[in-house]
C-alpha cells in the first residue's frame, strides 16, 4: 500500500515512527516507504520536532515536602515504640491497673470522654480531608495553568522541508509555525561555513526572482520570523554562501546555492 495515497495515514504512522511506538514489520515498512519518498521524512521529522518541543518545556518535578517530612516522623517514631515494649509482668501490672481506675470511674464519665474523643476524632479527621481536597484542588488549577501555557507555546507546525546538497544529503530541517511566524532552521549535517562567509535563505517563488528570507547564525538551530503569507506562495526554498552578513535580498544570492528543497504543507 501506497501510504502518500492515505495522507491521514501517512501522519499517524509518521507521528508513531517518531515517538517510538511503531515497531516490527510496520516501522520496517514505513523506513523503507520513506526512505523513496521525501515527503514522509519530511512529515516524520516534523513530529520529531513537535515532540522535541514539548519535552524541552516540560519543568523538572521535585518530591513535595510532606513526603520527607512523614517519612523523618516513621524515623523518629520507631525507637520509641520500641522502648515503650516491656516485659509480660510489666504488661500484667498494666491491665490491673487499668481494671482499678475503670472500676474507680463512674459510667457518666466514661460515656462524655467517649462522646467528646469521638467528635474530636471526627473533627480532626474532616478537616484533614478538607485541606486535602483544598490543596489537591490548587494542584489541578496550577497543572493546568502549566499545560495550557505549554500549549500556548508548543510550535504548530504547518510547512516543512529537507535542503539536501548535491549528493541528495539531508543537510537543513525548515519548519514553519505560522502561530507565532516563524521560521526554524537545524542543521543536519556538518557544514560550516568559514568566518568571512555567511550562509543566507531564499524563498523560490513560482513566479519572479528569489527573495530572501534572513542570513544564518552559526548556531545549530536558528529562528527567523516570516509571514504566512511569504511561505504560503513559496514552493521551495533554498542556502545560498554569501559573503559575511549576507547580501541584499533584492538582487538574488551572489554566491553558489548549496542546499534546497521542496516546501511541503503537513497534513
Amino acid at each position: 500500500m501506497n501510504l502518500l495515497d492515505h495522507p491521514d495515514l501517512a501522519d499517524r504512522l509518521a507521528a508513531a515512527y517518531a515517538l517510538g511506538t511503531l515497531r516490527g514489520g510496520a516501522r520496517r515498512r514505513f523506513e523503507a516507504q520513506a526512505r523513496q519518498s521525501p515527503r514522509l521524512r519530511a512529515s516524520a521529522l516534523a513530529w520529531q520536532e513537535r515532540f522535541t518541543a514539548i519535552t524541552e518545556l516540560q519543568q523538572a518535578q521535585v518530591p513535595d515536602p510532606n513526603v520527607w517530612k512523614r517519612i523523618e516522623n516513621l524515623i523518629a517514631a520507631e525507637p520509641r515504640a520500641a522502648k515503650r515494649e516491656g516485659p509480660v509482668e510489666s504488661r500484667n501490672r498494666s491491665v490491673g491497673l487499668w481494671r482499678a481506675l475503670a472500676l474507680g470511674s463512674g459510667l457518666a464519665t466514661v460515656a462524655a470522654l467517649g462522646v467528646s474523643f469521638y467528635l474530636g476524632g471526627e473533627l480532626g479527621q474532616r478537616e484533614s480531608r478538607l485541606a486535602q481536597l483544598e490543596g489537591n484542588r490548587t494542584q489541578l488549577t496550577q497543572q493546568n495553568i502549566q499545560l495550557a501555557s505549554q500549549l500556548q507555546a508548543a510550535p504548530e507546525i504547518r510547512y516543512v522541508a529537507v535542503l539536501a546538497d548535491d549528493r541528495s544529503q539531508a543537510s537543513v530541517l525548515v519548519t514553519f509555525d505560522p502561530k507565532h511566524n516563524t521560521l526554524t532552521l537545524k542543521r543536519l549535517g556538518g557544514f560550516q561555513e568559514g568566518p568571512d562567509k555567511s550562509l543566507q535563505l531564499w524563498a523560490l517563488p513560482a513566479s519572479g526572482g528569489p527573495k530572501s528570507l534572513g542570513v544564518l547564525g552559526v548556531n545549530p538551530i536558528m529562528r527567523l520570523a516570516a509571514g504566512a503569507d511569504q511561505v504560503r506562495e513559496t514552493p521551495a526554498l533554498a542556502i545560498s554562501l554569501e559573503p559575511r552578513g549576507g547580501v541584499p535580498g533584492a538582487g538574488g544570492p551572489t554566491g553558489p546555492v548549496l542546499f534546497k528543497g521542496s516546501l511541503l504543507q503537513t497534513p
